[in-house]
């Protein structure tokens, strides 16, 4: 397994396992301690693990945590889905940068993204598993929601949002959530 930057996003890894493929399919780390150590990275921070499973053109996002944020490591486990994270850190260096990825299950890639950035995603396949592992307990009260379509973040979304949950349809734009951060 192999970590790599993420240039657009301070402080985001992507983590590429070495699959081991053979007639029967194939076999691979999804997690690693020791690479996430070699990054900087404390791996008993991860608190709980959580999956979701998605039908295809399913959007969700764009979330984040108020408070001390919440870090977490993304991984595709099954199907195809288009990431996205935004920096809304205040005094990064990447401050309102946005990356894009394509996580799926033949890759396996896992995408660690730091406290205080925006994520959200989109499936592309008919079915699509996505696993987090989270670095504190999740407490709804903390949680924030920023309009997928706010054309301040012109997210490229590549499918039309298919089904979007009532909270992320309702979700207030980029500038009323900076805004509300600031009070």
């Amino acid at each position: 397994m192999k970590a790599t930057r993420v240039p657009e996003i301070d402080g985001a890894f992507l983590f590429e396992p070495t699959p081991y493929a053979d007639e029967r399919g194939f076999f691979c780390r999804t997690f690693d301690a020791d690479v996430v150590r070699s990054v900087g990275l404390d791996p008993n921070a991860f608190v709980q693990d959580s999956l979701s499973r998605s039908a295809r053109g399913v959007l969700r996002g764009m979330h984040l945590r108020s408070g001390a944020g919440e870090a977490k490591l993304v991984r595709c486990s099954y199907g195809k889905i288009f990431d996205v994270v935004v920096d809304l850190r205040k005094g990064s260096p990447t401050y309102r940068n946005r990356a894009f990825f394509e996580l799926s299950d033949e890759s396996q890639l896992t995408l660690y993204i730091p406290a205080g950035c925006a994520h959200g995603f989109q499936a592309l396949t008919k079915t699509a598993d996505t696993s987090y592992r989270i670095d504190r307990p999740h407490d709804p009260a903390e949680d924030v929601t920023i309009a997928f379509d706010d054309p301040d973040l012109a997210i490229p979304w590549p499918l039309p949002p298919a089904k979007v949950s009532h909270r992320d349809r309702e979700a207030p734009s980029l500038a009323e959530v900076l805004k509300q951060k600031e009070s």
